[in-house]
C-alpha cells in the first residue's frame, strides 16, 4: 500500500450495511465470513444489520451477534419496507465517511471490499460486477433483461446495479433521496451528484441456505416502472455549491 493510499485511509471510517429480512438461516455463516474481512480492514469499520420487519429469528440473532461482539450493531424497522427504505435507513444512521453495503445471503464476498480501498481516493463510489454469476437461469436472464433495458433507457454504463457489493463515501450517500426501487440506481444516483464510480469484478457464490425474495416479476416488470421513475427525477434533479460563507460559532 502506497504511502498517500496509507494517510488517506487512516483518516477513514466505514460502516458496512447488511440488510436483513428473513435471513435466520444464513447469519451465523454470514458473521464468520464478515470476521475475515473485519480482522484484515486497513479501515476502522462497523458492521450496521438493518432488520426489515423480518418475521424468522432473524432479529433475535442480531441481538445475539451485536451483543457479543462491538464491532457488529442493528436498526430494526417496525414493518417490513422494502430493500431500498432499509438502505436508505442504514445511509442516515451511519456515523462514518464511507459506507459499504452487503446482503446477508453470503453470495458475494466480503473480503471483497479489500480490493476497493485503493480507488477511493479518486471515486466517490466502487461497484461490484459479479463474475461467473452462480444463479439460476431465470434469476440471470431476468436480471440481464433488466440491466439491459435500464442501460438503455438511462445510460449511466453500471454494468451490474444489482450487485450487492458497494462502498460509497457518505457524503454522496446521504443526498440520495428514498423512492420506490432507489436501490437499483445508486451508482446514477451518484453521478448525479457529479461523482465518479468505478467498476470492478468480484465474485459470487451460490445462495448459502433460504430462499431468495425476488422472482421474475420483480427482477423484470418492476425495474422497467421503476426506470421510467428514475428518468423523472433525473430530469428534475438540482446541485449546487457554496462559493462563500460566514457562519458564527453557536454554543450550547
Amino acid at each position: 500500500m502506497s504511502a498517500p493510499l496509507h494517510s488517506y485511509l487512516s483518516q477513514q471510517t466505514l460502516t458496512v450495511l447488511v440488510p436483513v429480512y428473513d435471513e435466520e438461516e444464513s447469519l451465523p455463516q454470514f458473521v464468520v465470513e464478515m470476521n475475515k474481512f473485519l480482522d484484515q480492514t486497513p479501515v476502522a469499520t462497523t458492521v450496521l444489520f438493518v432488520n426489515d420487519g423480518s418475521k424468522d429469528n432473524s432479529l433475535a440473532l442480531l441481538r445475539d451477534i451485536c451483543r457479543q461482539d462491538a464491532r457488529y450493531e442493528f436498526i430494526s424497522l417496525s414493518h417490513n419496507k422494502g430493500l431500498s427504505t432499509a438502505i436508505k435507513a442504514g445511509f442516515d444512521h451511519c456515523r462514518s465517511t464511507l459506507v459499504g453495503y452487503i446482503d446477508s445471503d453470503i453470495q458475494t464476498s466480503p473480503l471483497d471490499f479489500l480490493k476497493f480501498f485503493e480507488f477511493l481516493p479518486e471515486y466517490d463510489m466502487v461497484n461490484g460486477i459479479r463474475a461467473k454469476r452462480q444463479d439460476t437461469f431465470v434469476k440471470k436472464m431476468s436480471s440481464k433483461i433488466a440491466n439491459t433495458v435500464r442501460r438503455t433507457l438511462i445510460n449511466d454504463g453500471i454494468e451490474d446495479t444489482g450487485c450487492p457489493l458497494k462502498i460509497i463515501k457518505l457524503d454522496y450517500a446521504r443526498r440520495i433521496p428514498l423512492f420506490h426501487g432507489m436501490h437499483r440506481f445508486l451508482g446514477a444516483l451518484v453521478q448525479l451528484q457529479g461523482g465518479r464510480v468505478k467498476q470492478l469484478p468480484v465474485q459470487h457464490f451460490p445462495r448459502f441456505a433460504g430462499t431468495a425474495k425476488y422472482n421474475l416479476w420483480n427482477r423484470a416488470w418492476k425495474p422497467l416502472v421503476d426506470t421510467f421513475g428514475f428518468r423523472w427525477i433525473r430530469s428534475r434533479w438540482k446541485n449546487y455549491e457554496i462559493g462563500e460563507q460566514h457562519r458564527a460559532e453557536r454554543h450550547a
